[in-house]
């Protein structure tokens, strides 16, 4: 048996098990990525869109994504690469693409005013050993490199590809161990340690997705935008917050979308802390 060490659940996997976020696995005994390289999208977005809008704003970021993710959240809009069983399938058929040639084409969409890569769609971290072999390359060509993550990964893990990461967004999806243990089958106090170190190397954005009857208190708002501040004041620059809008969709149909005004009062509650917040999908 092997231990994955990558994020709070340390999967105990024998030879040829997948751990829980379907993207791990054990050959000749040690746990590596079995999603390495192996390409569920491939896309050139705005940055905007990541949600990045304070990193190079107007620009154009090439974005790559596998399968695999270690939360469980029942909203999720990707779905179909991330914990499906239609992700499962995929996992047998992605197309598999070397760092090497994610940077060429990232380098050849420069003319269409392409700064980078972005790591995305899925959770880039299951599958941590790509993103590090790829940023190294893309930071030897000057090509900027964003990671988009829900911040589920031991420190290890972040300090090993730090030094090549230009930017991130990170969700910080609640602000109550009850939500993330119930709703998600996540650990808020990793993401939180993950958010403490990552904005120390790195310009980091927060996402949180309003759900309605879940994490839509003011209160919690209140804490959660509190905290944020408290980071800003530590190191010394904004940390923008992203208040986005919830549609039903996946596993959780069963209530409407965020009403639009709860979006922008919770925005008007952040911004007794914070700075920089914008509200999304509204």
């Amino acid at each position: 048996m092997a231990a994955c060490q990558v994020c709070f659940r340390h999967c105990s996997l024998s030879e040829g098990d997948i751990g829980f976020c379907g993207a791990r696995t054990v050959r000749d005994g040690k746990v590596i990525a079995y999603n390495y390289g192996r390409v569920s999208g491939l896309a050139l977005d705005p940055i905007e869109k990541k949600p990045l809008n304070n990193f190079f704003p107007g620009s154009y970021i090439l974005s790559v994504g596998s399968f695999g993710c270690n939360l469980r959240c029942p909203f999720c809009q990707n779905s179909d690469i991330s914990w499906s069983e239609e992700a499962r399938r995929y996992a047998e058929d992605a197309e598999t693409v070397k760092p090497q040639e994610l940077v060429k084409v990232a380098l050849d969409m420069r003319a269409q005013g392409n700064i980078g890569i972005a790591f995305t769609y899925n959770e880039p971290l299951v599958g941590y050993e790509f993103v590090l072999d790829t940023a190294k390359l893309a930071k030897e060509r000057d090509l900027k490199t964003v990671l988009v993550s829900n911040g589920t990964a031991e420190l290890t893990v972040l300090a090993e590809i730090a030094p090549y990461i230009d930017a991130m967004n990170i969700d910080l999806k609640g602000f109550t161990d009850e939500y993330y243990d119930r709703l998600l089958g996540g650990s808020r106090k990793q993401v939180m340690e993950f958010i403490e170190e990552a904005v120390k190397h790195c310009h980091v954005e927060l996402t949180t997705l309003i759900i309605p009857g879940e994490n839509d208190g003011e209160e919690e708002m209140r804490e959660m935008s509190a905290w944020i501040h408290e980071l800003e004041l530590a190191n010394g620059k904004n940390i923008p917050l992203h208040i986005s809008r919830f549609f039903p969709r996946f596993k959780m149909t069963d209530r409407d979308a965020t009403d639009v005004k709860k979006v922008y009062r919770l925005a008007e509650v952040a911004r007794e802390e914070l700075e920089i917040v914008y509200t999304g999908n509204c």
